[in-house]
Parts: structure tokens; sequence; C-alpha cells
């Protein structure tokens, strides 16, 4: 039967709304009042991955256009992309002392096995680059059939969620839009605090208007262990934490490319340029002046007197024909105007250049690592964002796996892999002199890139280290050495005063 909309905060209120907006922001935006528009997310998606629109060149066909674009198309925003997020990677959380006296060691353990059981190794650099590409990506937790944690890295183009009003740290629905491949339709699950609720449409593209009071498209989900589409929520949360990328620039978030797309634009179309140059007039163009062509008698179309040939001579009858030459187009001002527009998008995006340009001469290291400073901070920037979301990602967890403390736990730590490029030498001089201004052995291990699994292995290894290199005494069979302590007085010192004999 249709759902009702007209609700506010129902079941079909939410869904109409999350799903409008979800679908919405796929498309560009329309002008507004200064002609610009807001790029959706499959014009972001079409930029990371390296299929910008065709550039308009006057008069060339669009057809060779489009052929020419294979060879000159030049993927420059996949490195902005790219560049920060080959540096973000998570080590492990650090969490304070739980209630009852508990180190934070075992938190950390559980922690652990939670990333590793999801192999979050692997997906959370797909959490971080959908956030930097697409404005903002999702973590999904819920419960698995064995009752441990179920960690998944959510779109959104599929996912949409709705924060309280006035306050965007507390989310109030969520939504989730997938393609059935088994029966061609589209699944929804819906979830609020309270309840969650499923949908199914028979369509693969359903629509949302918002003049619909009933939707007509969607039923509720019937499954054999759920008749009504619906049940209770047991996290009490909307189980999804997002990650929203510059939230400074927009509050739903903002790729990391996104500010230079129109340079990206400049960039095909100066390489566009250079090859129709390059295609037309990178050639010195002959002519001959007053030149007599013989046409052919069947055809009637002219017949070229000469080709080009390095043994061949080129002669004429008459001495009024005048033989030259049109120069060729300077290459240089187009290779000029591509190395500008990548100059400005390196400035803008905070990328290194050498990053784009690839050319390192003569160089030196502390050359390069100025160069990757902007690049530094702004890894440090995302992580501080992204790490506060991996946080409530692990107490959702928690709260899975019904540890309260953990749960309620605010003073977690994700721990990060250093973003910048440092020699084993570097790192390990730095250790040396952190060790004699008196930092911890663990600290300094942690700053030297080891995750919390091999500085435990590690103690453990120093500690029988210690034990292998301590000197053994002598083994004494057992009645000898009974035998020496019985002789050996134990009222007074081994050597004292008393042994020395009187002078008198």
């Amino acid at each position: 039967m249709p759902i009702d909309a007209t609700q506010v905060e129902s079941p079909g209120w939410w869904l109409k709304r999350l799903g409008k907006k979800l679908l919405d922001e796929r498309d560009d935006s329309r002008p507004d009042c200064n002609g610009e528009i807001t790029p959706g997310l499959d014009t972001l998606k079409r930029y990371a991955e390296g299929r910008a629109p065709l550039p308009h060149v006057p008069g060339v066909d669009p057809a060779e256009v489009a052929a020419w674009m294979k060879d000159a198309r030049t993927n420059w925003t996949s490195l902005v992309i790219d560049s920060p997020t080959e540096r973000m990677g998570v080590d492990g959380f650090r969490f304070g002392a739980a209630k009852g006296g508990k180190s934070a060691k075992t938190a950390d353990d559980d922690a652990n096995r939670i990333w590793q059981e999801n192999q979050m190794d692997a997906d959370s650099d797909l959490v971080h680059y959908g956030a930097l590409s697409q404005r903002r990506a999702f973590v999904l937790v819920e419960k698995g059939d064995d009752g441990r944690p179920v960690l998944t890295h959510e779109t959104p183009y599929q996912v949409a969620v709705e924060y309280e009003p006035g306050n965007r740290r507390k989310i109030r629905a969520g939504l989730k839009l997938r393609r059935d491949d088994w029966t061609g339709g589209t699944v929804a699950t819906l979830w609020t605090p309270d309840m969650n609720y499923g949908f199914t449409a028979k369509t693969a593209n359903p629509a949302f208007y918002d003049s619909t009071a009933t939707l007509r498209q969607w039923d509720a989900l019937s499954l054999p262990t759920l008749t009504d589409g619906q049940w209770t929520n047991e996290l009490r949360a909307v189980p999804l934490v997002p990650f929203v990328n510059r939230r400074n620039r927009s509050l739903d978030g903002f790729a990391e490319h996104e500010d230079v797309l129109s340079i990206q634009n400049r960039i095909n179309l100066s390489l566009i340029n250079l090859i129709a140059a390059m295609k037309y007039g990178a050639f010195r163009q002959r002519y001959a002046a007053g030149l007599e062509v013989d046409e052919d008698p069947i055809t009637g179309a002219a017949i070229q007197p000469f080709q080009l040939d390095i043994r061949k001579l080129w002669t004429v009858d008459s001495p009024d024909v005048k033989f030259g030459e049109f120069a060729a187009t300077d290459l240089v001002p187009y290779v000029r105007a591509v190395e500008a527009a990548v100059q400005d998008l390196a400035a803008i995006s905070r990328t290194p250049p050498h990053y784009l340009i690839g050319a390192v001469v003569n160089v030196s290291g502390d050359a390069l690592k100025a160069a990757e400073t902007g690049l530094i901070s702004k890894v440090r920037d995302r992580q501080r964002t992204f790490g506060d979301s991996w946080e409530s990602v692990m107490r959702l967890a928690f709260k899975v796996t019904g540890d309260e403390d953990k749960a309620t736990s605010f003073d977690a730590e994700t721990l990060w892999r250093d973003p910048e490029s440092r020699t084993i030498s570097e790192l390990a001089d730095a250790a040396v002199k952190k060790a004699s201004a008196g930092v911890p052995w663990r600290q300094r291990m942690e700053d030297m890139g080891y995750t919390p699994s091999q500085i435990d292995r590690m103690e453990i290894d120093r500690a029988a280290d210690a034990l292998n290199a301590a000197p053994a005494e002598d083994p004494q069979p057992a009645s000898l050495q009974a035998k020496r302590e019985a002789k050996q007085p134990t009222d007074k010192p081994v050597i004292g005063r008393e042994d020395v004999p009187d002078a008198a």
C-alpha cells in the first residue's frame, strides 16, 4: 500500500525528505543569481576519474576534439586527491583508564580487534578517499550475526543524514538507498534513534517530489523475520558516522578538488590547443607561386608535382615560379600556458610542485621538505576532523559489544601514522635526543612510527633480551650451598671493623 509522507517525522516523511536530498545532490545545481553552478557528485566523480568535459575549440570538429582528448587528457585533479590520502593512515586507538581502574592497554587491544575484524586497514583508505573526493563519507556500524560489530564504508551516493535543528553534532535520522541486484528494485533502510524501518520499490530509479503526499512506488519491506518493515534500534542512536571534508568551506563538506575544477578545464583547453598547433602548424608549410599544375584527365583533380624527398631536386621550366615556406607555429607559448595553470593548481591545492611537474634536479632535502609543508599542514587538519569521526565509530562499536565504559569514554585518541617523510637515521637520532630529555620509551617508539601492536611485541622482546643478558651464577650442588650458608655468620657483616686485629 502507498506510504503516507504528510506527517512530519513519520517514516514516510523521512523517506521522502532524505531520498530527495540524496538524489538531488548527484546532479549539478541550477545557476544562482551570479550564474554560479555548484557541481554535483556525478561531476566531482568524473573529474576525479579523469573524465572532465570536452573543451570547445573554435573551428574544430567536436568528434575530432574527443579523439584528441584521449591523448591530451592529463588527470591533475587525481593528484590533488591522492597526495593527502596516501599520507593518512590509522595505526590504532588509545583510550583513557576505564572505570574500575583498568588500564588503557586493554581498550587499545579491543579496538584493534574490531579494526582488524572488519579489514579497516584497507577500507579506511576508502573512507578517507571518499570524503576527500565526494565531500563526505560514512561508516555504518551494525551488529553482526555473531554479536560482533560490523563496520562498512558508505558513500553519499547511497546515504544521507539529517541533523537535529541547531545541532550539527547529533544525527536525527539516516537513510540508505541501494539497488537490489536480485530483483532489480530498490531497497531503503531508515534509521532513527528509536526505530529502524525498511522499504522496497520495484523500480531501480525511484523519484521523490515535494508535492507528493503519498509514496506510491514504495512499500514496507517484508522478510520472513520482519513482517511490518520495522524493528527496534538496539543502539538507541543512528548508526551512521559522517566523515565531512573541509567543513569550514561548507557544512555539508567540500571536495578536495572542488576549487580547482576550473583550472583543470584551463589545462585541458591548453593541451587541446597544443595538439591542434602540433597537428596543423608544427611543420613548415611550403608553397609555389606561378606554378602551373596539371590535372588528371579522368577525375580533373590537380596532380601533385612534387614529393617531399631528401634525395630529389625540385625543378621547373618557368623562371617566374617562386618557392617559399611558412614559418612553423611556436609551441612554447602553449607549453608555458600549461605550466602556468599547473602552478596555479599547486598553489591553491597546496600540492607539492614536484608531485605535479615530476622534475627534481639538484634539490636539497630541506627544499623538498619546505615544498611539502603545505601538504603536511593540510593532512594534519584532515586528521583532526577524521580522528573525531573514527573515535565515534569505535564508541558505537563498543556499544554493540555491550562495553558501556568504552562506549561512553570521550577521552579516546586516534593514533595516526606520521604524514611527514623522514629517513630512518633522522628518526633514530631524534629518539636518542628524546631519551636524554626524559621522554618514555614507548612514546619514543610511537614517534618512530611503530604501531601499538609492534610496540607490544617489542616490549616482550626487550624483557627477554634483558634476562638473557644478565650474568648467570655458577650452579652449585644443594649440599655445598647449604654448608656455605651454615658457616657464614648472620649477625655481623662479612667484612667489617670487628675483623681488624686489636693494635694492643
